[in-house]
């Protein structure tokens, strides 16, 4: 059997790199016989660059400003004329000190981002594709443009390069369901912080549409990444889902034709995921070919009518399996590979599983 094992990051335990590797070893114990293909994916998230590459090679590296001044290495993917730069490489959770705070909420910038896109554009990329996601900031992209000279010169240093915001995420960027009120508790904000990020973004908004930005802050995309959605497409960008991107750079329909299984994966698969993210994407196009989705995720918060109505066959999970989050987050790598062989010892092809629903670890 020709097994295609294509996980997302696993949040801050696992890349999608490290998460598929992982899944190959536990599935190559269980079934030796079988052909394993690893394709990690992202959707522009944290792992975006390491996707790509996987595929395409051309990494390079510049040191940038981190989302609280220190300096960071920011790698990025230079590929003919089209730069792949991963905004988590500068502003990413991983660059705090530890755990996020209202300090840090309030505090971080994404100057670190126009850096990258700085180094690309001085190295002649022709396009320059942004991956978002992950970040520790919503300054709305003011960083990004500050580093970039103004958006009067960020635009004219752009006008000749097509700008490419890789994101699934649809939020605006103010309001209820904006950067600062949705992102902003995941990033530390307290009530507080959240309310003065919003005003921020507000008056940044402001700014943009005075400066003849047009209406920025109510576009699909415009609160990715803390708002630094909002800023590129200031800048010209266009939206376009990072998993679309990352499926074309990797050849993923494919490696869909000749494939009997998907193994895929996340840090969560919960709701949110059966909203068009990277998991479901790849189950539907999976479904499409006839191939059956399975998904292993650090937790799994969807019913398995649910997530069969998603076109995914059974869903695991890693902290079941483990028996706690701690256990499931400090051991991730092994505590995956072992419930991915447990996975395939029990898939029996077509007919399914001889056992569905939580597997325990003994």
């Amino acid at each position: 059997m020709r097994v295609l094992i294509a996980p997302d990051s696993f949040g801050e335990t696992l890349t999608a790199v490290q998460a598929a590797e992982a899944m190959a070893s536990g599935w190559e114990t269980a079934r030796p016989d079988d052909v394993v293909v690893l394709a990690p994916q992202s959707d522009g998230g944290p792992g975006f660059v390491d996707v790509i590459s996987a595929t395409v090679g051309g990494v390079r590296s510049v040191r940038v400003e981190g989302p609280l001044g220190r300096p960071a290495d920011a790698r990025w993917v230079l590929a003919d004329d089209t730069a792949y730069v991963e905004s988590a490489q500068a502003v990413g959770l991983g660059l705090l000190d530890g755990p996020p705070t209202s300090r840090s909420a309030l505090d971080a910038h994404s100057r670190g981002v126009g850096q990258l896109i700085d180094a690309a554009i001085d190295a002649g990329a022709a396009r320059i594709v942004v991956g978002l996601g992950g970040s520790c900031c919503t300054d709305g992209g003011r960083g990004m443009i500050a580093a970039l000279g103004g958006l009067d010169r960020a635009r004219r240093r752009l006008a000749a390069v097509e700008l490419v915001a890789a994101t699934d995420v649809e939020n605006p960027l103010l309001g209820e369901h904006g950067a600062a009120r949705i992102f902003g508790p995941q990033k530390g904000a307290d009530p507080a912080a959240v309310e003065e990020l919003e005003q921020r973004n507000s008056e940044w908004a402001t700014e943009l549409d005075a400066a003849g930005a047009g209406p920025i802050a109510d576009l699909p995309g415009a609160g990715a990444a803390g708002g630094l959605g909002a800023a590129l497409l200031a800048l010209g960008a266009r939206r376009e889902p990072g998993a679309a991107i990352v499926a074309q750079c990797t050849g993923q329909a494919r490696q869909l034709e000749s494939a009997d299984l998907v193994l895929t994966g996340e840090g969560k698969f919960d709701h949110q995921s059966l909203r068009g993210k990277l998991v479901t994407a790849l189950a539907a196009a999976a479904t499409r070919m006839g191939v059956p989705t399975v998904v292993i995720a650090g937790q799994v918060a969807v019913d398995r009518d649910t997530a069969r109505a998603a076109g995914i066959v059974a869903a695991f999970s890693v902290t079941e399996f483990a028996g706690s989050v701690e256990r499931a987050m400090s051991e991730a790598a092994s505590r995956l590979a072992a419930l991915t062989s447990c996975v395939a010892d029990g898939w029996r092809g077509a007919s399914g599983f001889t056992h569905i629903g939580p597997i325990h670890e003994e």
